[in-house]
């Protein structure tokens, strides 16, 4: 790699650092990025410069309005975004669970909505927070949903890695994870990204049957058990078909 394209991964390495923390000091964007100090200022000044970061009479840097503007542009074209967050935010005032909308890109998954006002404990999701394809409801979904020839390539050529004491590491069981909820319609589950969390998702179809989204409803672990799975099943099923049909799905 060189020079220059350190620099600039180094410099999204600090950038993608604001997913997580709304603000941070000069030596905590050291301590959480591991770059040289001198690296850093550099970098801060040169992100700074454009606009991409600003920093306060704290001192304390945050992301800047470059980044409203790029905001305003993506959410624009993302026209999934648009239809389902009212019916997002519909399921999240019914069940009073966090709501997650995921879209598939590459072997990734990456948040691009999500509502928690009325939940009180706060998840690990993020809108732009990405995840592997097999870990967690909301993207498993979509590798359920994919064609077939697309999941055997996906299925040999992933590497199972832990995430949380949930996470699936084993194919074969990964493998029948797909199969029940292609039949469920949807799936579940328990501390895969993040300890004693859980998550219910269903899939959301585009006018040509393809499947270009993940619905879920997430939550603390406790609340994922006995009755509520069903309820909590039904509900996401019903709001992910609904969004489907605005993108002009037809369920045969």
């Amino acid at each position: 790699m060189d020079i220059k394209n350190k620099t600039v991964v180094r410099s999204m390495e600090i950038v993608n650092l604001f997913i997580d923390h709304t603000e941070l000091s000069f030596q905590e964007i050291i301590d959480f990025s591991g770059i040289p100090k001198t690296s850093v200022y550099r970098m801060l000044m040169s992100l700074e410069e454009m606009g991409f970061l600003e920093k306060g009479i704290d001192s304390k840097y945050r992301l800047g309005l470059l980044f409203l503007k790029f905001g305003h542009l993506v959410s624009s074209r993302i026209d999934i975004r648009q239809i389902a967050y009212p019916i997002m935010e519909n399921l999240h005032n019914d069940v009073k669970e966090a709501i997650n909308l995921i879209i598939k890109q590459g072997d990734e998954a990456i948040y691009i909505e999500k509502i928690d006002r009325n939940q009180k404990v706060r998840l690990y999701t993020a809108i732009g927070r990405r995840s592997p394809l097999y870990a967690g409801a909301c993207s498993r979904v979509i590798l359920s949903y994919l064609p077939e020839p697309e999941i055997t390539t996906y299925m040999e050529s992933i590497e199972l890695k832990p995430f949380a004491m949930g996470t699936i590491t084993d194919k074969k069981h990964l493998n029948d994870t797909i199969r029940q909820a292609k039949k469920d319609g949807y799936t579940i589950s328990n501390s895969e990204l993040e300890n004693h969390t859980s998550a219910i998702a269903a899939p959301i179809f585009d006018y040509k049957g393809n499947v270009v989204a993940g619905l879920s409803i997430a939550g603390i672990e406790a609340n994922y058990q006995y009755d509520n799975i069903p309820i909590f099943a039904a509900k996401v099923i019903e709001a992910a078909e609904e969004i489907s049909q605005r993108l002009g799905y037809v369920k045969k």
